[in-house]
């Protein structure tokens, strides 16, 4: 567990390392003359010169970053709990029981479903629904015009 704990710190200073010295660096071709193409030399990225410092150290970062990494993927972590349950007091509350249909708590079978939905139907057609009333007028003024409908694919007459 102190193993991991190191390698999380190494790793949380290493990145801070490795963001400043990247930000510390100049870009190539930061100058006037890389802004319009020019390059100095004929090379395909550029004159390469001896590795300043920053790159050296942004290098070596880089490296360690890496090995960090891995080896956080490998080591166990901090907490050895397989559950959350472990680690509660007190026994567990008992499952609500499911809500009894009209069948006494019987499961209702396909032919039971299919009868109640053709007694629906049938109590539908029985009383079928009113159309939507219009509403009614204040005293003294006419009710509005029910609104037509237009099919689908026609133009309203204007």
């Amino acid at each position: 567990m102190l193993a991991y704990y190191a390698v999380v710190t190494v790793h949380v200073i290493v990145c801070f390392i490795l963001v400043l010295v990247v930000l510390l660096q100049s870009g190539k071709g930061a100058d006037l003359a890389g802004a319009f193409g020019g390059g100095g030399s004929q090379t395909a990225f550029g004159s390469r010169g001896p590795a300043s410092f920053l790159s050296k150290v942004t290098t070596g970062a880089a490296i360690v970053f890496m090995i960090t990494s891995i080896a956080l993927s490998g080591l166990p972590r901090g907490s050895t709990s397989k559950s959350v349950m472990e680690n509660t007091k007190g026994a567990a509350a008992p499952a609500a029981p499911a809500p009894a249909s009209k069948s006494q708590g019987k499961v209702p079978t396909p032919d039971e479903i299919q009868r109640r939905v053709q007694e629906a139907e049938a109590q539908q057609k029985q009383s079928p629904a009113k159309a939507p009333e219009q509403p009614a007028a204040p005293p003294g003024k006419q009710a509005p015009a029910p609104e037509k409908k237009i099919p689908a694919g026609k133009s309203p007459a204007w």
